[in-house]
């Protein structure tokens, strides 16, 4: 399809929910995928002001994740021009996703709608280096890190009483004094901001209730790509979570079908695919803002050669130019 008909899928699912519909995808296609971050608050900013201020508005997203301050300023934003604003789940909705997800009136979920833990691992100057290179220092999951001290404490009893000093000196050993404290700030970033955002919700939920939801996302699953399904999201965390119904759930995974064929979300990008002769310029786009006014796509712009030396069929590829390109 193209995007005339996925305007009138959006106008369909606007109608059926009395919103206006706007789409924000980050796509996880290999080597060209894309995250949020706060370079997109610009361009929904573009799409509000054309939408205006509506009774009710939806966000259809799409995402594995990404910067975890952005999903704060995005609802904000967002709660700037409506009362009510809901989050539609077709698919993927992870780790800074489902953070996004806490700051609505209401997250509605299809069928295949996944959710995840909010627990991000942490990346800084004084991160371990990579042994396999260097020049790459390895991320320092949160909930890793807290794990091995509550493995020590558990097991304190059949050990001596200085366990988990000595323990903890065994981290230090192998993980930076300062890359430790960054992972309690940001651990303690998270807790707070999960909870800022269910704050901003037009119903408010209890603190007994805030803090399970926040525990859950941050602690109980025990696994960063943990995916919670609609049924584990509402009886077990306690989400404002709505079903989609039948009709809804079919105009919301055909929407995503059709952005997931247009970027090819499901086939790695190869540059050799691609490459006519020694060398071939290219753009790909892997990330979508729309709305009934508007389009734009996060476009890699860059080139594909063929080298020789020093060793025969080589492919190099330089990304020279990546960013927001509104397509009208």
């Amino acid at each position: 399809m193209a995007r005339p008909q996925r305007i009138d899928i959006m106008q369909k699912i606007s109608r059926k929910r009395g919103s206006v519909v706007l789409s924000y995808i980050t796509g996880d296609r290999e080597n060209v995928s894309t995250r949020i971050a706060p370079d997109v608050i610009r361009v929904i900013y573009r799409h509000l002001e054309m939408i205006g201020h509506r009774s009710a508005i939806d966000l259809f997203l799409y995402t594995r994740g990404g910067d975890v301050l952005t999903p704060w300023r995005l609802v904000n934003l967002i709660r700037e021009y409506t009362g009510h604003f809901s989050v539609l789940i077709p698919f993927r909705a992870y780790s800074a996703g489902t953070l996004l997800c806490l700051g609505a009136d209401e997250i509605v979920m299809g069928k295949m709608g996944e959710l995840g833990p909010i627990d991000p691992s942490v990346v800084n100057a004084f991160n371990p280096q990579d042994p396999s290179n260097p020049s790459v220092r390895l991320p320092v999951n949160i909930e890793d890190v807290y794990s091995y001290m509550a493995l020590i404490a558990q097991n304190n009893d059949i050990c001596h009483d200085d366990t988990e000093s000595r323990a903890f000196l065994m981290l230090v050993e192998k993980i930076h004094p300062l890359a430790l404290g960054n992972v309690h700030r940001n651990w303690m970033l998270i807790r707070s901001l999960a909870k800022k955002m269910l704050g901003l919700r037009q119903k408010t939920l209890g603190e007994e209730k805030k803090q399970n939801i926040v525990d859950h996302l941050t602690e109980k699953l025990y696994a960063h790509n943990h995916m919670i399904a609609r049924r584990e999201a509402v009886e077990e965390i306690g989400l404002p979570v709505v079903y989609a119904d039948d009709e809804l759930n079919g105009l919301m995974w055909a929407l995503y079908e059709d952005i997931e064929a247009e970027l090819k979300l499901s086939e790695p990008f190869n540059p050799s695919d691609i490459l006519h002769g020694n060398r071939t310029d290219f753009k790909v786009a892997s990330g979508l803002v729309e709305s009934e006014r508007s389009t734009d796509y996060f476009v890699f712009s860059g080139t594909v050669e063929r080298k020789d030396y020093p060793d025969p069929g080589q492919i190099n590829v330089n990304i020279n130019k990546q960013g927001w390109c509104s397509s009208n």
